[in-house]
């Protein structure tokens, strides 16, 4: 025998059958933790998927059913569900105030139209609840005879004195108001309107928004009931202006803003207008003239329109907001003598 062959003996071959042994013990024990390593993430896999499969069901009905991805649509009806959530907003926002002015839905609703005519002009001849002498003197120079009224009114003029209600609801003052107009049926009692001197600059809401309500015209007229005026005059006057839209007519003027209480025409807000403290330009309070459209604006925007101490002031800043056409007619000026004003129409 060759004596340079390896030889084995029996002790290695004991050695190299244990390292064997050993080796396939360690694998079979790695490939069962790599078993139980993807068994666990199988599972939480498919439980992850049955989550998003639960999710994505709820979302769905959530969302009626909406693609996943907003299309341009989807987003443009998102962008108008802000907006009218915008807009809803602000419309309770105006009918808490009108509220607050008592410019109630209902209550503009119990205004019926006196008359389906075409009317020229709407006049509003302001008075008290001591005028009754001026309104005697009106009546006997404008409707001396006994179907006066109704031959204006067939002339496309409706006229009416206006007063509003005393701040005792119901008392003697209320009483002869009804009373006068029961005989006479030539007033138009302003129900919501306190008639008081500090109220008197929110008389011309009441008014134009009542008038406009109550009779299709072409010109609504505000008129003191000291005025001197010459009817076929006032008519011939807004004739002439028929084919004016937007028209404010009046004497205009301007004027220094009294900050000192206790003077005549006093302004309690006068810090409004200004370090040279001047009026902006407004036609004077004695008599004036608004078209129907500008008398619609004010039956429309009442609720926040805002009222200054002097209602030719407060109208004049009205007119302010929208594009009316300032007409300037001397005609409609008036003068003054000692402390009485003394008004009239040529």
């Amino acid at each position: 025998m060759d004596s340079s062959l390896p030889v084995t003996t029996k002790s290695e071959r004991r050695s190299k059958s244990k390292n064997s042994s050993s080796a396939s013990k360690s694998s079979l024990l790695m490939a069962f933790i790599s078993c139980l390593a993807w068994l666990y993430v199988a599972g939480r896999l498919w439980q992850d998927a049955d989550n998003r499969m639960l999710l994505a069901s709820l979302l769905k009905k959530i969302s009626g059913q909406r693609p996943k991805v907003l299309t341009v649509d989807d987003k443009l009806l998102v962008l108008g569900c802000k907006e009218l959530e915008r807009r809803i907003v602000e419309v309770e926002m105006e009918l808490t105030l009108a509220k607050s002015e008592g410019y109630l839905k209902n209550q503009s609703q119990q205004i019926r139209p006196s008359s389906n005519k075409k009317l020229l002009a709407v006049i509003g001849v302001y008075t008290g609840f001591g005028g009754r002498l001026r309104r005697n003197i009106i009546r006997g120079s404008w409707m001396s005879k006994a179907d006066a009224l109704l031959k204006l009114e067939e002339r496309g003029i409706v006229l009416r004195f206006v007063i509003g209600r005393s701040p005792n609801r119901g008392d003697s003052l209320d009483r002869n108001i009804d009373e006068e107009n029961h005989v006479t049926n030539d007033f138009l009692i302003l129900d919501r309107h306190e008639e008081a001197q500090e109220e008197l600059s929110k008389k011309a809401k009441f008014f134009f928004s009542t008038a406009v309500q109550m009779w299709d015209a072409d010109f609504y007229v505000k008129v003191d009931d000291n005025i001197d005026l010459n009817m076929d005059g006032l008519i011939e006057l807004v004739q002439s202006r028929h084919d004016h839209n937007s028209a404010y007519i009046g004497c205009m003027k301007s004027g220094e803003v009294v900050s000192e209480e206790g003077k005549p025409w006093y302004e309690p807000e006068w810090w409004k207008f200004g370090d040279q403290k001047s009026y902006f330009r407004h036609a004077a309070g004695s008599i004036f003239i608004i078209t129907k459209n500008l008398a619609e604006y004010i039956n429309i925007n009442c609720a926040s329109l805002k009222a200054y101490a002097h209602d030719d002031i407060s109208v004049g800043s009205w007119m302010m907001g929208v594009r009316a056409s300032y007409i300037d007619d001397s005609r409609l000026c008036c003068s003054y003598s000692g402390q009485d004003k003394v008004c009239w129409m040529a």
